[in-house]
C-alpha cells in the first residue's frame, strides 16, 4: 500500500508534464497549481479508501489466519499470541491512526504545499506513528514466520515416523479392508 499510494501521487505530476490535449484546456482554464490540487485531492481520496478497505482485509485476513493456527496446527499459545499482536496492530491503524490521517489529511487537501501548517506538522507524525505500528507488524510476521519454520524442522522427523507407523505389523494397512 506505501507503493501503491507513493506511485498515485507521482502519478499526478506525471499527468501533467505529458497531458491529454483535451485535458490541457481543462488545466490551462483551472490554471498549473490549482490543476495539481484537485488531482492530488482526487489520488488522496483515493488512497484513503485503499487504506482503509486494506485494513479491513487485513482483519479478516488476520481473524482466518488466527483461526487456522489456533485450529489446523499445533503451535502452541506464543504463536497465537504473535498473530493476536498483528491483528490488534491492524485494528489500531483502522480504529486509531486512520481516521486521525484522514480528518487531518482533508484539512490540508487544499493547503499549497509551501505554505506554513500545523496540521501539516500533525499528519505527519501521525504518518510516522502508522508506519512505526506498520514495522511493529512486519517484525511480529517475521517473529512468527521463524517460528513456524523452525518448529516444522524439529518436527519433521516425528512426522516421518509417524507417517511409517501405518505398515507396522500392530496396525491395520490402509488398503486392507
Amino acid at each position: 500500500m506505501a507503493w501503491v499510494a507513493a506511485e498515485s501521487f507521482s502519478s499526478v505530476d506525471r499527468l501533467l508534464a505529458r497531458p491529454h490535449a483535451v485535458a490541457t484546456l481543462q488545466f490551462r482554464a483551472l490554471g498549473r497549481a490549482d490543476a495539481r490540487l484537485l488531482l492530488r485531492y482526487q489520488v488522496a481520496e483515493q488512497n484513503r479508501w485503499n487504506f482503509e478497505n486494506w485494513e479491513v482485509a487485513q482483519i479478516v485476513m488476520g481473524a482466518l489466519f488466527f483461526f487456522f493456527v489456533l485450529f489446523a496446527t499445533r503451535e502452541n499459545k506464543f504463536a497465537l499470541f504473535l498473530v493476536l499482536l498483528m491483528i490488534a496492530s491492524v485494528v489500531v491503524q483502522r480504529f486509531l491512526l486512520t481516521p486521525a490521517m484522514i480528518s487531518i489529511g482533508r484539512l490540508i487537501d487544499f493547503v499549497p504545499p509551501d505554505a506554513p501548517s500545523g496540521e501539516r506538522t500533525q499528519f505527519w507524525v501521525m504518518h510516522s506513528w502508522y508506519w512505526g505500528v506498520e514495522l511493529t507488524k512486519w517484525l511480529l510476521a517475521l517473529a512468527l514466520c521463524t517460528r513456524l519454520i523452525s518448529q516444522r524442522n524439529r518436527r519433521s522427523g516425528d512426522a516421518r515416523q509417524q507417517f511409517n507407523m501405518v505398515d507396522k505389523a500392530d496396525h491395520r494397512h490402509v488398503d486392507g479392508l
